[in-house]
């Protein structure tokens, strides 16, 4: 006897013993989705969700209106940690099946390596990993990886990564990554991509409490996405040369971690008294943004799991924008819109530059004092890395990326969120 459900999609209301909201009823033909007039893809996740909660693991999408949007919105919720279901569709058009299996490769990878424990993917794994996913989705011989760990990124000036993870036994690692469609080794690099690789935050002598330490496997979720937005990008035909840099760590208590009052020196200058051990990953995309600003690219984005404020502020459903270039803001909230993912601004000003003062030091890697918008300070402290602050940069603060537990529309765990929206922004930029 086969276990597979059909799911059907009807834009007719359910029958009235199954509610007046409901989005599913069942029959002996299978389970129906009940997206109404508007065709509600909300609807079809949050269906895809009950029925993976129902522990149905094998799915076959039939009859009519399933096109690529449904699919996939359908098999973001049915997606679950364990991976212990499997879903069918029909054939779509040939385009539309490459988009859809490019999507589902781009943030299943993003989603898995968010959700393997510290155990499993220390900094160095992490670098290696990001890069062998790379090479998989970029054509033959396009692709070329570099990964600076332990005393070499002091040798290089990566002052920020290594101070940050000299308190683990695991090195830190820092990937230079060169993705380069062109076949010219002198074609300018276009855009430069930095994620925060926080392979687990205690928060360091700062320690969190319990309850906000068991997600911090996920610290690295501006890294995973990012390579994710990547990835995806080149699979949509991504033209322009690119750099990925991820700035991977293991912030941990040991007579050799970090200590409040401690300094930093970068490479550019900079001096930074440590005020919170826990405000890390600033410390090392602080590293990332200068590489990053010495390659001269058009455009520079960072993406970090970087403060609770902007989780505070947007909640688990929009990643925060922060930017001093309206124009470039304006385009990533048009290509979130267009990928219907959430993406929201929050406010940065060069004031908010003045917010970090130290006694001992240029900054302070925390501001101080009541009421303090600490999304935008955190931001404020990454412009000192970028040579031309004002344009071409944006900041995401990653607040989407993980959930603690289960929503109606969401596993518990890994999202993917973001991945189309840094895809689309890098394609149409390049055009």
């Amino acid at each position: 006897m086969s276990t597979q459900m059909s799911v059907f999609s009807s834009q007719e209301a359910a029958q009235p013993q199954w509610g007046a909201r409901a989005i599913l009823s069942f029959s002996e033909a299978g389970a129906t989705i009940h997206i109404g007039e508007g065709h509600d893809l909300g609807a079809v996740q949050r269906a895809g969700r009950t029925l993976d909660g129902q522990g149905i693991a094998l799915v076959a999408l039939s009859g009519e209106g399933w096109d690529l949007e449904s699919v996939w919105a359908f098999y973001q919720g049915y997606r679950g940690p364990k991976k212990k279901n499997a879903l069918e569709w029909d054939a779509l058009s040939e385009a539309d099946q490459a988009e859809l299996e490019a999507r589902i490769r781009a943030t299943d990878w993003t989603r898995d390596i968010i959700n393997k424990t510290a155990e499993e993917v220390a900094p160095r794994q992490l670098a290696t990993m990001a890069a062998e996913y790379i090479k998989s989705v970029a054509p033959a011989g396009t692709v070329k990886a570099k990964i600076v760990k332990d005393k070499d990124l002091l040798t290089e000036g990566w002052e920020g990564i290594y101070a940050v993870g000299r308190g683990s036994e695991r090195t830190s690692a820092m990937l230079q990554l060169a993705f380069n469609p062109t076949g010219d080794e002198n074609a300018p690099v276009f855009a430069c991509l930095v994620g925060k690789g926080i392979t687990f935050d205690s928060g360091g002598y700062s320690i969190k409490p319990g309850q906000f330490m068991t997600a911090m496997k996920a610290d690295m979720g501006g890294a995973a996405t990012i390579t994710g937005g990547l990835g995806l990008a080149i699979e949509r035909g991504l033209n322009k040369r690119i750099k990925l840099i991820l700035c991977c760590a293991e912030n941990m208590i040991s007579g050799r971690a970090l200590k409040l009052g401690d300094i930093i020196t970068y490479k550019n200058g900079k001096t930074v008294e440590i005020m919170n051990t826990d405000a890390e990953g600033r410390l090392v995309l602080a590293d990332g943004l200068m590489y990053a600003s010495a390659q001269n690219p058009e455009l520079i984005i960072d993406c970090a799991t970087l403060t609770g404020a902007a989780k505070n502020a947007l909640g688990n459903d929009y990643h925060a924008l922060l930017s001093f270039d309206d124009e470039l803001s304006h385009q990533a909230l048009t290509a979130a819109s267009q990928e219907k993912e959430g993406l929201w601004p929050l406010p940065l000003a060069d004031f908010h530059r003045g917010m970090l003062p130290s006694n001992f030091a240029d900054l302070s890697n925390i501001s101080t004092g009541d009421y303090t918008p600490g999304a935008s300070t955190a931001a404020a402290f990454l412009s000192y890395f970028v040579d031309d602050y004002k344009k071409g940069w944006i900041h995401m603060d990653c607040a989407g990326t993980y959930r603690k537990s289960a929503s109606d529309k969401w596993a518990a765990g890994a999202t993917g969120m973001g991945v189309r929206t840094l895809a689309r922004l890098l394609v149409d930029q390049t055009k």
